[in-house]
């Protein structure tokens, strides 16, 4: 399965694939884009497609509605790509040289599908420790996905990379609760909900803000925000060039969290976004902290996540080149981009806002 390397007759082409991948991430996915910019061209590159095809994934899942065959169609896509024989997509084809080349096991996408089927079968989460075997499927396998294009081959360093994505992943559910309501979704703990006073279904049925609810979402961000703070120490054993967009992409998610707080927690009326200047201070503070402090002792890893880290150790090792970047140079190309952003923003907006935020 991971034998097949394209023919180098076949680089332009591959090239090409790995252009159209990033281009599909422009709408509707900068604070990723952005963060990937500044990590070393061999990781950015082939993250953009190992996100293309996640992205492509979860737009397939969201408009099946209920079709339970559309996973089993994402599946068969992934055999052929692991098979070096992928559907003709651009997605498609560089999701097989990106996976061959640097011996991301199928176990991970194998997961990241079964969260997606979670999604269909309207799977409930009744504590943090179920909402935590979500996130680890849909977002704890992208960290360790990262990780192995940056060359991670430590427990501790993979478990530190699914850290992330099970934290990013609760920053986005605690975002995003009112439009997953809109879909029939509910994320919130319902342990948390019934404590707090609420009707998990009756909520559901007609989702309204409370002050209720804004404790239930609260206490979603204090569990990101605790895992955040384990990520310290798998950025400090993390090659130097690819600290600065690992930092750029935590700190981005972790703002996410800020503003729901700051706009009183409310994320049914409202969904909120992180001011595109606020994001171009974090990619300039991303390069700043370069050497966090590292724990006395190794953390193990979230229980969620413990498989994740097992397969991911479990795949063949390669050898790494030495990774190169203008650092300083990635980070003003990313703030002129957010400032661009901004500006195209508030034409398109009439200039109705003050401070017209990003889409995230």
């Amino acid at each position: 399965m991971f034998g097949w390397r394209p023919p180098e007759a076949h680089e332009a082409a591959t090239r090409a694939d790995l252009a159209a991948c990033r281009a599909s991430l422009r709408n509707g996915s900068k604070t990723f884009l952005a963060a990937s910019f500044l990590l070393p061209r061999g990781v950015h590159e082939p993250a953009s497609a190992l996100y293309a095809f996640c992205r492509l994934a979860d737009d397939v899942v969201d408009a099946a509605g209920d079709r339970r065959d559309a996973v089993e169609r994402l599946r068969d896509r992934l055999r052929l790509a692991y098979a070096g024989t992928p559907q003709d997509d651009p997605a498609d084809r560089a999701l097989a040289v990106v996976v061959a080349r640097h011996h991301i096991p199928a176990a991970l996408f194998g997961a990241l599908l079964e969260g997606f089927e979670w999604d269909l079968q309207g799977r409930r989460y009744d504590t943090l420790e179920d909402l935590h075997d979500y996130a680890a499927r849909v977002a704890g396998t992208v960290g360790a996905m990262m990780a192995l294009l940056m060359g991670v081959r430590s427990a501790e360093g993979l478990a530190r990379a699914c850290d992330l994505g099970v934290a990013m992943q609760l920053s986005n559910i605690a975002r995003d609760v009112g439009e997953d309501a809109r879909m029939g979704r509910l994320y919130l703990p319902r342990h948390w909900m019934r404590e707090a006073g609420l009707d998990p279904d009756g909520w559901l049925a007609q989702p309204v803000f409370s002050p209720a609810l804004g404790r239930v979402v609260q206490r979603v961000l204090d569990a990101a925000e605790a895992l955040y703070q384990r990520v310290d120490a798998g950025v400090a054993r993390l090659p130097l060039a690819c600290r600065p967009g690992i930092n750029a992409a935590r700190f981005m998610y972790a703002a996410i969290g800020h503003e729901v707080a700051r706009r009183g927690l409310d994320s049914v009326s409202t969904r909120a976004r992180v001011p595109g200047r606020r994001k171009a201070w974090l990619l300039l503070r991303s390069v700043a902290q370069l050497a966090p402090p590292v724990a006395a002792q190794p953390l193990p890893p979230l229980a969620a996540n413990r498989f994740l880290v097992e397969a991911a150790l479990a795949a063949a090792p390669r050898q790494e080149a030495p990774l190169h970047r203008g650092v300083v140079d990635r980070v003003e190309w990313a703030v002129e981009l957010f400032a661009r952003l901004e500006q195209r923003d508030r034409q398109r907006a009439g200039v109705r806002l003050p401070d017209s935020d990003l889409a995230t």
